[in-house]
């Protein structure tokens, strides 16, 4: 676990010299949304996050203030744990349900044996494409802004490590997983490909990060209570 004085102490702290704060991320936020949020709660400009995650991801979510902000690219190539949902048989452009359906297939022939075998492919360093509706950067501009113009683009592969993937409740078409990976994996393209391994496409229904590195969700602020105790320290 980390240092004690690494993260955020509501009896001592000094935003401006340097604070880790954890902060578990609504539903529907951009991380954005949260450092935007903090920064002026807080009336600090050196304010950053280690990770983005996307608007309908909910969980961990580091922010670092002052001197800490050095310690951003350490925290974001440490090791990820999520947990979520998929759901076999349809897709979205998007991967999630940002984007409405595009396509629906029959997942009525598939078994837990069908899940277990495809699963083996998506171990160890696998070679993955990130989404079309990413923040991944081509040619100057974030993908998902082509996306929605309609663009037509060519995204590379990128190594990434899956360290575990496991299956946690098997409900046919919904499926709970538990993944463990390294920095730049985009589960969204994990629970794409799976689909397509199995034939049947899928899409994610949910998604929640409980872990990065050595910090817990378990250990994050509501971040209406965190506001709260900014206010409550401040008058």
């Amino acid at each position: 676990m980390p240092e004690p004085d690494v993260l955020f102490n509501k009896d001592h702290y000094d935003f401006q010299k340097g604070e880790v704060i954890l902060i578990d991320k609504p539903l529907e936020w951009t991380s954005f949304d949260v450092v935007n949020k903090l920064r002026y709660q807080i009336k600090i400009k050196k304010i950053g996050h280690a990770g983005t995650l996307d608007p309908l991801a909910t969980g961990l979510l580091i922010l670092c203030t002052g001197k800490m902000t050095k310690q951003i690219e350490r925290f974001q190539a440490e090791e990820k744990e999520y947990t979520g949902t998929l759901v076999l048989g349809k897709t979205t452009p998007s991967i999630d349900l940002e984007t409405d359906f595009d396509s629906e297939t029959s997942f009525d022939h598939l078994s837990e044996g069908d899940l277990n075998q495809a699963l083996s492919n998506f171990q160890g360093v696998i070679q993955q494409v990130p989404p079309i509706y990413s923040a991944v950067k081509v040619d100057g501009e974030r993908l998902y802004k082509k996306a929605r113009k309609g663009k037509e683009v060519t995204i590379k592969a990128r190594e990434v490590s899956i360290h575990s993937f496991e299956l946690k409740r098997i409900t046919f078409p919904e499926i709970d997983f538990k993944i463990i990976c390294s920095k730049g994996t985009y589960i969204r393209s994990l629970v794409r490909d799976f689909g397509k391994e199995l034939g049947v496409g899928a899409y994610l229904k949910s998604l929640r990060r409980t872990r990065n590195g050595n910090f817990s969700v378990e250990d994050a602020y509501q971040i209406d209570d965190f506001v709260q105790i900014i206010k409550k320290e401040a008058s």
